[in-house]
């Protein structure tokens, strides 16, 4: 895909992966609509990146406004030809002490979210004649597990599972779909889980340099699942 004047939707744009992602896509001459709860982050993010970012101030999770959003803003003639589906959130701890509450964000955001806004992409990408992409940010935990990750991983692996079928079933419309599974990045989500972040980690911008690697594929090839790791993930002595 050549991505120049391709729109793009990027979820969870704010900070972290999502700016990172965002910033490579209008770099590359993408229109790049990214969505997240947190208006004055994407302000922000436009005043560093350009106007080719248009923030979008919206609950991925919350289906009605995203169904609302959707209708008011694309068409058959203005179309999403990318989708990244990158919001997420992530509680860690033993299971018998987690509120329900946080186990219920995450299903809400990681997967009903993702859910809400593909379902809708999906129905203009396949009235295009040309290839359009999918790409899904799983994680590490999608494909392996650690203790007291059980509601995390359970996301991330409904994302794996979601990304696997959802190629399947849409190929023949053209559309690509690639599950991409980083292990442990520097940004603000670790930290908020409690994981100090160090220099071994994975770096954002990295990350997003490998998704656009991704959608630049020819348009018979598929990138249809890939992940990524720190090659040493401990944190130096």
């Amino acid at each position: 895909m050549n991505i120049s004047n391709k729109i793009a939707i990027v979820t969870g744009a704010s900070s972290g992966l999502g700016a990172a992602i965002s910033e490579a896509l209008v770099a590359a001459g993408a229109i790049v609509f990214g969505i997240a709860r947190n208006m004055d982050s994407l302000k922000k993010l436009q005043n560093n990146i350009g106007n080719k970012f248009i923030p979008v101030k919206l609950d991925i999770s919350d289906e009605v406004a995203v169904k609302k959003w959707f209708f008011k803003i694309f068409s058959e003639a203005k179309s999403p030809d990318i989708l990244v589906n990158n919001a997420g959130t992530g509680s860690f701890g033993k299971i018998d002490e987690m509120p329900s509450e946080a186990w219920f964000k995450m299903i809400n955001t990681n997967l009903n979210g993702m859910y809400s806004i593909t379902s809708e992409v999906v129905k203009l990408m396949k009235k295009n004649s040309e290839s359009t992409h999918i790409v899904n940010i799983g994680s590490i935990l999608g494909i392996t597990t650690r203790a007291e990750g059980a509601a995390y991983s359970a996301t991330k692996y409904g994302i794996s599972g979601f990304s696997e079928a959802l190629f399947k079933e849409l190929r023949g419309d053209n559309i690509k779909v690639t599950c991409l599974n980083p292990g442990s990045i520097d940004t603000g989500f670790f930290k908020s889980s409690g994981i100090q972040s160090h220099r071994n980690m994975l770096q954002a911008t990295d990350i997003a340099e490998t998704l656009l690697h991704v959608l630049k594929t020819p348009d018979n090839m598929l990138i249809s699942e890939m992940t990524v790791r720190p090659l040493n993930p401990k944190a130096p002595e």
